[in-house]
């Protein structure tokens, strides 16, 4: 038999081979990332963008002098936008103070001038006609005219406004139009690729991409909305737009922007689509939009109040007030609760709250579960409609001139008399803080004016019983307070005195 011999230097590629194996077995680190081009977003703009619209809002006051003429913007052959969108570019003929290139300062227009007007974006939901944008777009306009993909100029009605979800919902006397297919906010996933196609400024179907940065983002200025947070590139003129999935399906309407400057810095907010298609739907069916109440006043949980109520971590809405002949008095919630979910949805903050309850049609039950003295309960409550009068807040109490002697917790404190009770709502207790000095109670938050109403969730009926409760606590404890109208809790610690 013959035996082949092989050299050192035939050797060497199969020793190198074995020594990578080897390696790779014996490797701690993950696999590299799979090498994934990124997305063409080609095919999807151009099936999507004959539903994108640009709207011009021109302002109330200045209907009868836009009139003037032939009538609609564009009409006589001028761009209505030029004016407007020269103010960004050219620059400041004076030469201000600021040098070439400043922005100047917008000049009253003379008789007959076209109005600067207010520029936003929307799309179509109908194909008789029906528009979807954002209500400060179209807020207080004598005349909007929608252009469409195509370059028609129509004139459009509004049909309803809702301010709470800032939208509002158009309508232009058109047929056969391409609408939008609607997506599903829910099976986005944080990170998913997004495309935001709108008016920039005037720049009409300009297209920007991103990803999805965060979900259910609530605001305090829109408590009714989970946002949908985006990087993509938004700025004035956006608002209004959609916001498409790789589906080319619409999962959420451009907003908002969180800028420091003005223009965009990364961080843009977009309205689920499922909670704008629900009041699109009610204001053509009504014009208005119905919402739950459920009538408490909420604030979050930090991480002392959340020892003081014994949670293993910050989580919750904590009920600082439950308001008279509200569906939570009615159902028995009360003051010191802390609400951990609403009809088996989580609510992690305050915020996350408002948007659950005001989903649920008044008439309806809903099972709220609450944290009291350390125990879960469930509660059906009977969701009632909003009230559109709802106010919060009520009178500042009045200073008294009396004080009792500061306490070892760096406050001056003084029993409510009938008259000052009266004067706050109070039917009992309470107890005023008349002045704050360094301790447990400046450390918590406290200030001159606060009217203490509990410890936890039971009742301070004066400032005896509310020393009583201080001295006898071994950790922090939850001060509800009374300030400005508003009620607060605020976590203390007792043992600091």
């Amino acid at each position: 038999m013959m035996h082949r011999h092989l050299s050192f230097a035939t050797l060497i590629p199969v020793l190198l081979l074995c020594a990578l194996v080897l390696s790779a077995c014996g490797s701690d680190d993950p696999p590299p990332a799979p090498n994934v081009g990124l997305p063409d977003f080609t095919g999807l703009v151009k099936h999507v963008s004959p539903a994108v619209v640009n709207i011009s809002a021109l302002p109330a006051q200045d209907n009868d002098s836009a009139g003037q003429g032939s009538g609609a913007p564009g009409d006589d052959g001028k761009n209505p936008l030029e004016g407007w969108l020269r103010r960004f570019f050219e620059d400041h003929p004076n030469g201000s103070e600021d040098g070439p290139g400043a922005v100047p300062s917008p000049m009253p227009p003379g008789p007959g001038a076209i109005p600067h007007p207010s520029l936003g974006s929307g799309f179509i939901i109908s194909k008789d006609g029906y528009i979807l944008t954002n209500r400060h777009v179209v807020a207080d306009a004598g005349q909007i005219v929608v252009k469409l993909n195509d370059r028609r100029q129509l004139v459009a009605k509004v049909v309803g406004e809702d301010s709470y979800s800032d939208l509002a919902v158009l309508k232009v006397d058109a047929k056969d139009l391409p609408i939008v297919k609607i997506g599903d906010p829910e099976k986005l996933e944080v990170g998913s690729w997004v495309v935001a196609i709108g008016s920039p400024f005037g720049f009409e179907t300009s297209v920007t991409a991103g990803i999805v940065s965060a979900k259910q983002r609530n605001l305090a200025s829109d408590q009714y909305v989970p946002f949908l947070q985006t990087d993509v590139a938004i700025n004035p003129g956006n608002s209004g737009g959609p916001l498409f999935n790789l589906k080319g399906e619409v999962v959420g309407i451009n907003s908002q922007i969180y800028s420091q400057t003005g223009g965009y810095q990364g961080v843009s907010f977009a309205i689920p689509i499922d909670i704008a298609m629900d009041v699109s739907k009610q204001l053509r069916d009504s014009g208005s939009v119905t919402r739950g109440w459920l009538g408490v006043q909420i604030q979050d949980v930090d991480r002392e109040l959340a020892q003081s109520f014994k949670l293993k971590r910050p989580e919750g809405a904590l009920v600082a007030r439950v308001m008279p002949d509200s569906p939570a008095a009615k159902a028995g919630i009360q003051a010191g609760d802390v609400i951990l979910s609403f009809d088996d949805q989580e609510v992690d903050s305050a915020a996350a709250l408002p948007p659950l309850v005001g989903t649920v049609a008044p008439g309806e039950s809903a099972t709220v579960t609450v944290l009291r003295d350390g125990d879960r309960q469930d509660i059906d409550v009977d969701i009632e409609k909003l009230p559109k009068d709802l106010l919060a807040g009520g009178d500042t109490p009045e200073k008294q001139p009396e004080e009792t002697k500061k306490n070892a917790y760096g406050l001056a404190l003084e029993s409510l008399d009938t008259k000052a009770r009266r004067d706050l709502g109070l039917d009992q207790g309470g107890v005023r803080v008349t002045r704050v000095e360094q301790g447990a109670g400046m450390d918590a938050g406290l200030q001159p004016d606060d009217v203490i109403l509990a410890v936890g969730s039971d009742n301070v009926e004066d400032a005896g019983s509310l020393r009583e409760a201080l001295d006898d606590a071994n950790g922090p404890v939850a001060l509800l307070v009374l300030r400005g109208g508003n009620r607060l809790y605020l976590a203390m610690r007792p043992k600091d005195k």
